[in-house]
């Protein structure tokens, strides 16, 4: 059994978080470039074994699919093709951010580093991930 890693896509920065390979405990991973992040994965799964990517589903609170999502589903494509044995999927991350922010003020980090934007998306992708592994009784 892999890891599963989950990804907060964002058009500048994108969160990763993944799991230890007993699948116990998400942790926030990295930021990268979102232009980079395509490179990152394929590196990171050179040295990881990971079976599952989970992609955070951007949408309005109504539930329609937000403008993001109009990248999101390029990747998602793009992801499969690359690597058709790893399951691919989308898991909803509405308030994933919030949420990230409210944690890391409660927090007893710097004041510095509580304000790294960074900092949100890779916990927002931990969030994500720890979400979807609850889901589906990990």
């Amino acid at each position: 059994m892999g890891r599963i890693i989950a990804i907060d896509f964002g058009k500048v920065r994108t969160g990763l978080a993944v799991t230890d390979p007993l699948r116990i405990i998400a942790s926030p991973l990295v930021t990268v470039e979102t232009k980079h992040l395509e490179k990152f994965l394929e590196e990171y799964f050179s040295k990881e074994d990971v079976d599952t990517i989970v992609i955070g589903k951007a949408s309005r609170m109504n539930g329609t699919p937000s403008e993001t999502m109009r990248y999101i589903e390029p990747l998602l494509g793009r992801l499969r093709h690359c690597y058709p044995q790893k399951k691919v999927l989308l898991f909803d991350e509405r308030f994933t951010s919030v949420m990230a922010k409210h944690a890391i003020h409660l927090s007893e980090l710097s004041r510095s580093a509580k304000q790294d934007k960074a900092l949100v998306d890779k916990v927002a992708a931990a969030i994500i991930l720890q979400s979807y592994m609850e889901s589906v009784n990990y």
